[in-house]
């Protein structure tokens, strides 16, 4: 079993990454995506989104960072696949289930999963571009307005080469609402060869137990439920090794919240770190009311200082952990 940690762009960002890859169970994380249009990109477009390439394309904690495309273009995809390749990246990881309006009109996402063939020109020309060495997956979901529009696509990416795929249980046009098909992840799997990812919709253990017996798949890859949970992952793993389950209150993940706003406010500043802020609250408000309290108290900041406050940081504080 692996589960990994989903790419979520303007939330997972390197930050993040490092904050829940260091709860322990994740096994493998992925890069918001790199958009890619007609051109090669500069080494300085994947450092950006992707810093991690820089130290082994390892989290501080050890865990593999994927890197992740998302474009229209069989050619440009293949091309900027080799040059992050030389980079380092371990995976090349190919972006057809993102759902927003500006992406897919644009030409990415969840807009091609009207066309299988072109999924299979665009996973057969990157698998061709990078060494036999570094594998190529694909995040997928269940087509584009209707789940049967799935089978043809995972067929299609698998054809390509794709060596396993992520498959979040609904389509396009569904978004985020619930509930997630799992159902379907099931009749994914029992057509193509290789291992299938689920996701959606895991937001608890008992969660993950169901969406494991209905799917029938070992693998899961986990987004907005671990942000909202940080130690899930974990609680997962713990419950796979047949460990007694602890799971983290407030005071353990509350140093997380403290340190992620000593390093957000040193990167961003007041015109964007209290909104980080305020968004990774609004999620953690999901599972623990500690952090709805916080948000509520918060909420109408706009400017680092009175936060600085809240949290008790000195510039002392801040100049170490902005540093770490």
């Amino acid at each position: 079993m692996a589960v990994a940690l989903a790419p979520m762009e303007g939330l997972v960002d390197a930050l993040m990454r490092d904050l829940l890859t260091r709860m322990g169970g994740v096994d493998w994380c992925v890069t918001e995506f790199v958009r890619v249009s007609q051109r090669v990109l500069p080494n300085s477009s994947f450092h950006k989104l992707a810093p991690e390439l820089t130290q082994g394309a390892c989290t501080p904690s050890g865990t593999p960072v994927h890197v992740q495309l998302l474009g229209s273009e069989p050619r440009w995809l293949a091309e900027n696949a080799a040059a992050v390749a030389a980079l380092g990246a371990p995976v090349i990881d190919l972006n057809f289930g993102c759902p927003a309006k500006t992406v897919n009109q644009s030409r990415g996402g969840a807009i091609l999963l009207r066309e299988p063939e072109l999924l299979h020109a665009i996973v057969q020309a990157v698998r061709q571009a990078v060494p036999d060495s570094i594998p190529v997956s694909a995040k997928m979901r269940l087509g584009y307005d209707r789940p049967e529009e799935s089978l043809d696509c995972a067929q299609a990416l698998v054809e390509g080469g794709v060596a396993y795929l992520v498959v979040h249980a609904r389509t396009k046009q569904e978004g985020y609402r619930p509930p997630a098909h799992w159902e379907w992840i099931a009749r994914i799997q029992e057509q193509v060869s290789v291992p299938i990812y689920a996701n959606g919709d895991i937001w608890t253990l008992e969660d993950w137990r169901r969406c494991r017996a209905i799917t029938g798949v070992e693998h899961m890859m986990l987004g907005r439920g671990l942000v909202a949970r940080p130690d899930l992952a974990r609680q997962i793993q713990q419950a796979q090794q047949g460990e007694t389950i602890e799971a983290l209150d407030w005071s353990g993940i509350y140093p997380l919240v403290c340190e992620f706003w000593a390093r957000i406010r040193q990167r961003l500043g007041t015109r964007y770190a209290p909104g980080c802020l305020k968004q990774w609250l609004g999620m953690l408000a999901w599972t623990y009311p500690e952090a709805a309290a916080l948000f509520a108290q918060i909420r109408r900041e706009q400017h680092c200082e009175p936060l600085d406050v809240v949290f008790g940081f000195n510039s002392h504080l801040l100049t170490g952990l902005s540093s770490s």
